[in-house]
């Protein structure tokens, strides 16, 4: 009989992707296993490096490009989700890669502008950028009006310095992502892996916030899934208020967020407890385990964290799902597009002659 993360053995309800099968203590595979597509979800998702953390991400991409009534959105700081769009044999997978992602400079706010350029509010040039943040909508603004303050001049050249910065990371657009090109069936790739954290992280919280104001004011009607790797990244930077509203308080408008991370234990406490489906491959770092036993659900039995519960191998996983308060151990399955996350060997460079 299958299993539906996220809300019990019902197949028929809404849309559902196939994640994987149940996997048995010798290893072999047991019944398939279905996760949820129709109900807005806050899903973290951890391992260590090379056990499967990405892999799972992209057959939950793969199964919400194919699912009816949502808009999967794919934050890539790594740069190995544009195989979704390769041709493949059989049913393919929609998807969209914007490879030169650019936000609205008003996605931040006038706190986040001092955070992102490094410019104390309550210094004189953090002070102009703010007020620059409050009362323009474009970079070329923001420039123009610390220029024309009436303040120190050492004051407003390093504004002015910080404003060309940001300038120059090619990430601001008052014509930037809207929720319009986001809203989409198809699943769109975010392509930020040529971006330093700070520009990185300014377009997740301008595509965060895009996403959840476009369901708040309905300016979309399909429900938005917010897919991001190497989750540690922005719950670090200036993207971490968009996400916490996005864990908090996206279940109302119907917004879900996928976290993945090797380093559980640098996602704030809320980004763990306010996960309703965690997916575990294996974790060795005691920092990390430390942080899933502590958001362990009490209705547990035994530690998630036991030594003969936790994966050994990639692609194992452990689920708890707390929607159903259940606990499963699960193979994820094969994808159906070529994964992108494969570290390159030097036994594979062919030598000249």
């Amino acid at each position: 009989m299958s299993f539906v993360l996220g809300r019990g053995d019902d197949l028929e309800s809404g849309p559902v992707g196939r994640l994987g099968a149940y996997r048995a203590r010798d290893g072999s595979e047991g019944a398939p296993l279905h996760i949820d597509f129709d109900g807005p979800h806050a899903m973290l998702i951890v391992g260590k490096r090379g056990y499967g953390k990405s892999y799972t991400m992209g057959v939950l991409a793969e199964g919400l490009a194919r699912a009816t009534g949502v808009a999967p959105v794919i934050i890539d700081p790594m740069g190995v989700f544009d195989t979704l769009a390769t041709s493949t044999p059989g049913e393919g997978v929609p998807a969209t890669i914007v490879d030169n992602p650019a936000v609205a400079p008003t996605s931040l706010d006038p706190r986040s502008w001092c955070a992102l350029l490094g410019l104390s509010p309550e210094s004189g040039a953090g002070g102009l950028l703010w007020q620059a943040a409050q009362e323009e909508s474009t970079l070329e603004g923001m420039a123009a009006h610390v220029e024309s303050a009436d303040a120190p001049t050492a004051d407003r050249r390093a504004a002015v310095n910080h404003l060309r910065l940001a300038d120059a990371w090619a990430v601001f657009d008052a014509d930037g992502i809207d929720a319009a090109g986001l809203g989409g069936s198809e699943a769109t790739v975010i392509d930020v892996s040529g971006l330093e954290p700070a520009p990185m992280n300014a377009v997740c919280r301008g595509v965060g916030e895009v996403l959840y104001r476009a369901r708040v004011i309905e300016a979309i009607d399909r429900l938005p899934w917010l897919l991001i790797d190497e989750a540690h990244t922005f719950f670090e930077g200036v993207a971490e208020p968009a996400l916490r509203t996005i864990v908090t308080r996206g279940r109302a408008p119907g917004v879900s967020l996928v976290s993945a991370t090797q380093r559980p234990s640098a996602v704030p406490d809320v980004g763990i407890s306010q996960s309703d489906i965690l997916l575990s491959h294996r974790l060795t770092s005691r920092a990390d385990l430390d942080a899933l036993r502590a958001a362990q659900p009490t209705y547990m039995n035994a530690s998630l964290t036991d030594s003969d519960r936790l994966p050994e191998s990639p692609g194992e996983v452990v689920i708890v799902d707390d929607a159903t308060e259940t606990v499963h151990s699960a193979q994820i399955r094969t994808r159906d597009t070529p994964h992108g996350g494969d570290s390159p060997r030097a036994s594979d460079v062919v030598e000249d002659d």
